[in-house]
């Protein structure tokens, strides 16, 4: 019986993966307008039944791409803890990660560009940057805590602009790859919020300025 049930678990996993990846290569085909649960079933090789099962509307499986899509896309930040070097790497890797970036990804950017415009996703992708933004909000946080950013940095501020600037980065990538060189920005990107977040060099308690972390 435990045999079974595992591999009725690894069907109900692989059937999901299709399912998403499926609906994430029609979005960045024809546009979300154009996503029904027929057509994710019919693209994935399963029934619109199946897709019903498994997400129960169309509704239910925007909001689990716009969660897959996310996770991970930068690799190596859990084992980090809070603080600028963790803020920089994020910023460095999440350009980088444009480069490559896969179709999952290009339809979550091409999904939060609707939700402009769109009410019923705009609610699924609030909270998808609000997420985002608390994460960025926590290691401002621990590095002004370090020291390693003035006390007087607003977290909300910074990640509002981050997050601004990542994704714009990540559309504009999407409408003209040619012109957004991901390889050599992510340096020029990372090195401009090292800059900014750096602390003013005022003579520490022993004596010494303070440093930021390169």
């Amino acid at each position: 019986m435990a045999t079974t049930r595992r591999t009725q678990q690894e069907r109900r996993v692989h059937a999901e993966a299709a399912l998403l990846n499926a609906a994430a290569e029609l979005v960045v085909e024809h546009g979300v307008r154009s996503l029904t649960l027929a057509r994710v079933g019919e693209r994935a090789g399963y029934s619109r039944g199946i897709v019903t099962h498994h997400f129960g509307s169309k509704q239910a499986l925007l909001e689990r791409l716009a969660r897959s899509t996310q996770a991970g896309f930068v690799p190596g930040l859990a084992d980090l803890p809070p603080g600028l070097d963790r803020l920089l790497r994020l910023i460095d890797g999440y350009v980088g990660a444009l480069g490559d970036a896969g179709t999952m990804h290009r339809a979550f950017l091409l999904l939060w560009a609707e939700a402009a415009t769109a009410s019923d996703l705009a609610p699924i992708f609030r909270e998808r940057d609000e997420a985002f933004r608390r994460d960025l909000r926590d290691d401002v946080a621990a590095a002004i805590t370090d020291g390693d950013v003035p006390p007087d940095t607003e977290p909300d501020d910074v990640a509002v602009a981050v997050v601004g600037q990542l994704r714009g980065i990540g559309l504009q990538r999407l409408l003209d790859p040619r012109a957004v060189d991901t390889a050599r920005l992510r340096h020029t990107v990372t090195d401009h919020w090292r800059q900014a977040l750096r602390p003013i060099d005022v003579g520490g308690g022993d004596g010494h300025p303070y440093q930021i972390p390169r």
